[in-house]
């Protein structure tokens, strides 16, 4: 009976080492280990065995089960490992090379936008001004001839913040016209400067968000004029847009840092949305003379100094021209949006009378 033994166990062993995977391996365990597998009839048979050789064939039977288990679980280790390095190989990759199908980059529309004024804006003979997004009160309102009571200091409109050690609070920049003033203080006229960039109001809705951009242009010098004025603003339109005879208007508005000031109007269709077509007219952007006050709080004399001075939203001239109804996506990260109406990085913008696809 020990050369049986000795003989099934070298079988069963024979059949772990030729087991080539692990179903293969699976399945010589339910050969000799399962409920009907050899060794476990053959340990039911222990009972029929003569008593003074029951004990030995037992304790020879236990010791070819614990065999046949140590090796099942060495070569279930080994096929494992195996089974990993033949994964690992077969997934191998270039890692210093992008994936394979991998979407090229897209540049977001707003900075498209931004470029493309500072294209048009540059070819003006405009320069790019930049300045912090927490301003100082002065610079935000009181040099803007903003008095205390304007509406545009209530807490519910604006973002105010602590001072700095006891001083005095100081407040994210609600427009880029504090730039302008830091513009007059840091050089002295002629100036012709354009400022792009991020302002924070308590606003949130499809076309207004708590933190927008705008872009203003600021222009100083000798003799300026209201037709100057005009002329830069309708130019700069027709080009953004890419219509040779949109229609523009202006109307006599109100704002604290221009007199005169004037609403900017583009003639469009309301019912289709088309910029340039139709009879009704649409609100696109604020403007005016510079307020002698502004100058002067800058040190800057408006007896011999004149200029004008106009600001648009980025977001709002941006939906216009591509047609994006609302405002909220431009923000939400969501990179099908951006396949939608993202740019091409190998797309640069060009001037050549107006802007091409």
């Amino acid at each position: 009976m020990v050369d049986d033994i000795d003989t099934l166990r070298s079988q069963f062993l024979a059949g772990v080492d030729a087991a080539a995977d692990l179903g293969a391996l699976d399945a010589v365990r339910v050969q000799v280990l399962g409920k009907s597998g050899a060794l476990t009839q053959l340990l039911k048979q222990l009972g029929a065995t003569p008593p003074e050789q029951r004990r030995a064939r037992g304790a020879a039977l236990n010791s070819l089960k614990d065999d046949i288990a140590a090796a099942l679980e060495t070569r279930r280790e080994g096929l494992e490992r195996a089974a990993i390095a033949t994964r690992l190989l077969s997934e191998r990759m270039d890692i210093s090379l992008p994936p394979p199908e991998a979407p090229a980059g897209l540049i977001h529309p707003i900075s498209r936008t931004l470029e493309e004024m500072a294209a048009i804006f540059g070819a003006m003979g405009f320069s790019v001004g930049e300045g912090p997004d927490i301003e100082t009160d002065w610079h935000n309102f009181s040099a803007l001839n903003i008095p205390a009571h304007h509406p545009a200091r209530d807490d519910h409109d604006t973002f105010y913040l602590p001072g700095i050690e006891g001083g005095p609070a100081r407040v994210l920049r609600t427009h880029t016209s504090p730039v302008q003033v830091r513009t007059m203080l840091g050089q002295a006229p002629p100036i012709r400067v354009i400022v792009p960039g991020r302002t924070y109001r308590a606003d949130h809705d499809a076309t207004h968000s708590p933190m927008f951009h705008q872009c203003e242009a600021l222009v100083l010098d000798r003799d300026i004029t209201l037709g100057h004025l005009k002329g830069c603003i309708i130019d700069f339109l027709r080009a953004f847009f890419g219509i040779a005879t949109l229609p523009v208007r202006f109307r006599a508005s109100y704002f604290p840092f221009t007199e005169p000031s004037m609403e900017v109007d583009i003639g469009w269709n309301r019912k289709t949305g088309d910029i340039g077509a139709g009879g009704d007219w649409l609100e696109i952007l604020g403007s005016g003379m510079v307020h002698p006050n502004v100058l002067a709080n800058a040190g800057i004399d408006p007896r011999e100094w004149q200029g004008f001075a106009f600001g648009m939203g980025v977001e709002r001239v941006t939906m216009l021209k591509y047609g994006m109804p609302d405002l909220r996506p431009f923000f939400d990260s969501d990179i099908r949006w951006l396949r939608h109406y993202g740019f091409s990085a190998l797309s640069p913008v060009m001037l050549h009378e107006g802007f091409g696809a």
